[in-house]
């Protein structure tokens, strides 16, 4: 017996094309929000990275300079730990290669430290760190 009523058929799940782009849209913005967010901040992290190693490397000039009365004038010399030597860098890049090191003595009795964004890297375009043997930093014309 059949009352001549059929049962509704259920309502399909899923999304509507103007759900999922509402969706695209929402993670669009987003993304454009955080990403440059996100590059700045590596690009911070990077130049803080060099930043230790203008420090570490500073530090040994001072650590030459006791043992032998002048700086050391090499960046990719043999560390030995007079001025003769150098500061043992092989590569004269930082650890993470987007920076270039240098090292300028004067008279054996002052040092400029200075790293340089290697070109085609995050860091190209973000300005020299330098540090000398009286203490000034500097990245670009603000000291750090």
């Amino acid at each position: 017996m059949s009352r001549g009523i059929t049962a509704a058929a259920p309502a399909a799940r899923g999304f509507t094309l103007v759900e999922a782009m509402i969706v695209m849209a929402i993670i669009a913005i987003l993304a454009a929000i955080a990403y440059p967010s996100y590059t700045r901040q590596v690009i911070s992290s990077h130049r803080s990275a060099a930043q230790q190693e203008l420090l570490a490397l500073a530090a040994l000039q001072e650590k030459i300079y006791l043992n032998s009365n002048a700086y050391a004038t090499s960046m990719t010399g043999a560390y030995t730990g007079k001025s003769t030597g150098g500061l043992g860098r092989t590569s004269g890049r930082t650890a993470d290669d987007r920076y270039t090191l240098s090292v300028v003595v004067t008279g054996g009795q002052s040092f400029t430290l200075t790293t340089t964004p290697v070109a085609g890297s995050s860091q190209a375009g973000n300005g020299n760190l330098t540090i000398n043997s009286s203490g000034a930093r500097t990245w670009g014309s603000t000291t750090w």
